[in-house]
């Protein structure tokens, strides 16, 4: 998943908040490194990602993704999910859009100090055009996905990649209408778990698997 789905998923506190996108940043085993909260966090952000990795209807939507640019289906993916996000906000969020890309940047730019050398460095850039909050719209998620683009080795391939969302646009959108729930219910049980002690839960689940939840 991308930034914006896991700010989302995991933001009942500032540490949690903080945690859910250096989870993108962060490699290797957090203990003694962050608080207790922000490590929950990034184990969480890792979980999370290991869940839509294996969920079915991601795999549908990667298969999607042309053959010319299959090898980044999931990049292509996981930013045309935020833009879905986005776009169906109301209907996931408590609150609006902009409140809440605002509530993260305030708290990313106060924990500056503990950000990665690579989040700090593009943390004033990501608030001046913001990253955030632009994926509802779909030329900005072309920006993005060529910004990411230009970092590759063999990127080139991977330009214009936005036109694969565009082909996919509906079918993309169902996939991710019938994915998100599932993995907001992984999250959420994930948490329970984690809290009461209980015991480990698998990381690969099928569509459906929460419709109870």
């Amino acid at each position: 998943m991308n930034f914006l789905a896991h700010l989302f998923l995991d933001s009942g506190s500032d540490d949690a908040l903080l945690g859910s996108l250096l989870g993108d940043f962060v490699k290797g085993d957090t203990a003694g490194r962050f608080s207790a909260a922000v490590s929950d966090a990034i184990l969480l952000h890792r979980k999370i990602d290991s869940f839509a990795d294996a969920h079915m209807l991601t795999r549908k939507s990667r298969n999607r993704i042309s053959p010319l640019r299959r090898r980044f289906a999931g990049i292509i993916v996981d930013v045309g999910y935020d833009h879905f996000l986005s776009r169906h906000w109301r209907h996931f969020g408590a609150i609006d859009l902009k409140s809440f890309v605002d509530r993260v940047y305030a708290v990313l730019s106060k924990n500056r100090a503990l950000l990665p050398e690579r989040l700090s460095r593009i943390l004033p850039r990501m608030i001046s055009e913001n990253w955030l909050g632009s994926y509802i719209h779909l030329e900005r998620v072309g920006d993005a996905l060529d910004r990411i683009a230009g970092r590759l080795s063999r990127g080139d391939r991977f330009m214009r990649a936005v036109t694969e969302i565009e082909a996919n646009y509906e079918a993309l959108e169902i996939d991710f209408l019938g994915f998100f729930p599932d993995l907001a219910a992984f999250c959420t049980e994930w948490k329970h778990r984690r809290e009461n002690g209980a015991g480990k839960m698998p990381d690969v689940f099928h569509a459906g698997d929460f419709s109870d939840a």
